[in-house]
């Protein structure tokens, strides 16, 4: 299993290696240098430090009474030595080979009580600690040893039974999502809230598949810490830099990808300890999938979720979500497609068809369910260089959509424009779906099992009001003439707009109007009738039906 790079313990550690584990988890709660050179105990000792500044962030694992060369070496590393010079030698070069043997023990500093043994500190001594960047302090004034090393210890005794309790608790807290059955997303962002910084799952291609704590607390957060993951990643994979932690997630032999928490505070428990306990959480979730492309569906649902429902701050955080998510956007042309069977529902599993047709065809995809309209699958799409949203890449979506349901293989697929960046995809997107809504009924029974394909050039009406976006001028328009159906479905949970959709969608031909709303003819007519008489309007007059179809058209942008 590859190592990867804990940025609290400063070294290599291994998934596997508990005590690994544990040491990363408690240098996250030992006392400093700086800290015990602050404590009442020593403050009013007069501390003075005369090297090794630099370092006094270092941990301290313990608190030692050292007064003799031969105690000094039985150090484990780590130590904070406290001294009166007693047992030192008196020349230099004793005294530099005393330095010499502390600083290859690495201890974590030493603190020399200045007395009667020894009035000043040894300058040989003090030139070893210098050239070895190691903390040296003096006491100015008489200390109670046994003072400061009670309280040193009560404090990493404290601490290190918080930082168990704190392992308790993240473990009950990732075994409790795994016994729920929680969601990949869900798990991360548990893990994110945890750590209280960014973190991200992501597939053994290094593509996106979750993140959470992204935002930061501003717009840019998002976008900064996802721009350019997949270069990102395979850098921090094999360098072990960045301060990144990372930790694979796999069971039964396999891997499906990486838990990484991206550079924040220590957490009590340990950041490794952390992300491997959500890790598990994970793989337990991906064991209990129904397939191998669960994680995928769910990424590309959420991502189109969020895109057609605007949930976004800013254009650069959704983009970078999509690029890291292996949808390439900059210098591409986008389009976006909605694709319906003729009559019945496309089952979850189209959408991975969908996405792989449309790769082999030239093109990058994400595709996902509708979040509101049931039975329709929309796709984004991103031309490679060079390639062209043709006729064969759609008749290759179509033909994976039908091949889910083999028992109605025809689909109809839907295209917007073609168009660039995040807005110009939103915007296509949102035309195919609206052209989507009537396309499985406006579609020829008698091409039987062929897919049909319609294109949004073909309606000049949906691509006029889709240019005007959430216009208020557009919108004012809509309210004013469908105002009076709007409250009648309010208060009777009544269906006349989407009978007056069906209608405006089949101008001439009220047999299949009414087959597109589902009603008999008799009861067809009876809607067509009260929405006459509400409306004030007669919907034989072209403009009327022109300008009331415009207003469907809008108000369809922003509701079911």
């Amino acid at each position: 299993m590859p190592d990867r790079r804990d940025p609290e313990a400063g070294r290599t550690v291994r998934p596997e290696a508990s005590a690994a584990t544990s040491a990363a988890g408690a240098a996250a709660v030992l006392p400093t240098v700086r800290e015990v050179l602050r404590m009442e105990q020593v403050a009013r000792a007069l501390p003075e430090v005369l090297t090794g500044r630099e370092r006094l962030d270092a941990p301290v694992r313990w608190v030692h009474v050292a007064e003799t060369a031969e105690a000094a070496r039985l150090g484990s590393g780590g130590e904070l030595l406290l001294a009166t010079g007693v047992g030192w030698p008196s020349d230099d070069a004793a005294l530099r080979r005393l330095g010499r043997v502390l600083v290859e023990a690495h201890i974590a500093g030493l603190v020399l009580e200045l007395g009667p043994p020894m009035p000043v500190a040894p300058p040989a001594l003090v030139d070893e600690f210098r050239a070895a960047g190691l903390p040296f302090a003096v006491l100015h004034r008489e200390a109670r040893f046994v003072a400061i090393t009670e309280a040193v210890h009560s404090r990493i005794i404290a601490e290190q039974m918080a930082a168990l309790r704190a392992r308790d608790d993240i473990h009950a807290l990732f075994t409790d999502l795994s016994l729920r059955g929680s969601p990949a997303d869900f798990i991360v962002e548990q893990a994110a809230r945890v750590l209280g910084s960014p973190v991200v799952l992501e597939d053994t291609s290094h593509r996106v598949v979750a993140a959470a704590g992204l935002d930061a607390g501003h717009r840019a957060g998002e976008q900064a810490e996802l721009a350019e993951w997949e270069q990102r990643s395979r850098t921090a994979h094999r360098s072990g830099g960045g301060g990144w932690t990372i930790v694979p997630i796999e069971a039964r032999g396999m891997r499906w990808g990486h838990l990484i928490a991206l550079p924040g505070e220590p957490h009590p428990a340990g950041r490794s300890n952390v992300l491997e306990q959500a890790a598990v959480a994970l793989a337990l979730s991906r064991l209990s999938d129904r397939d191998e492309d669960e994680w995928t569906r769910r990424s590309h649902d959420t991502l189109l979720s969020a895109l057609l429902g605007r949930r976004f701050a800013g254009e650069g955080g959704v983009t970078a979500r999509f690029e890291a998510a292996g949808f390439p956007l900059a210098g591409r042309e986008v389009a976006g497609a909605a694709i319906r069977l003729r009559s019945g529902t496309l089952p979850v599993s189209a959408a991975p068809r969908v996405v792989e047709a449309a790769r082999a065809a030239g093109a990058d995809a994400v595709a996902g369910r509708h979040p509101e309209r049931a039975g329709t699958l929309v796709v984004a799409l991103s031309a490679r260089p060079g390639r062209r949203f043709g006729d064969p890449l759609f008749e290759a979506i179509a033909e994976a959509a039908g091949a889910a349901r083999l028992d109605d293989p025809a689909a109809v697929v839907a295209v917007g424009s073609e168009a660039r960046g995040i807005t110009g995809l939103l915007s296509s997107l949102e035309e195919a779906v609206e052209l989507a809504a009537g396309a499985g009924a406006r579609a020829d029974a008698r091409l039987g099992r062929r897919p049909v394909i319609q294109r949004v050039q073909h309606r000049p009406l949906l691509r006029l009001v889709n240019a005007f976006g959430g216009d208020p001028r557009m919108v004012e328009h809509t309210e004013q003439m469908l105002r009076p159906l709007i409250e009648h479905d309010l208060a009777t949970g009544g269906d006349l707009i989407e009978v007056l959709h069906a209608y405006l969608s089949h101008p001439g031909n009220r047999t299949r109007a009414a087959a597109a709303s589902h009603l008999s003819r008799s009861v067809f007519y009876q809607r067509i009738a009260l929405i006459e008489d509400l409306l004030g309007m007669d919907l034989d007059d072209g403009e009327t039906v022109a300008a009331l179809h415009a207003a469907v058209l809008a108000r369809g942008r922003t509701a079911p």
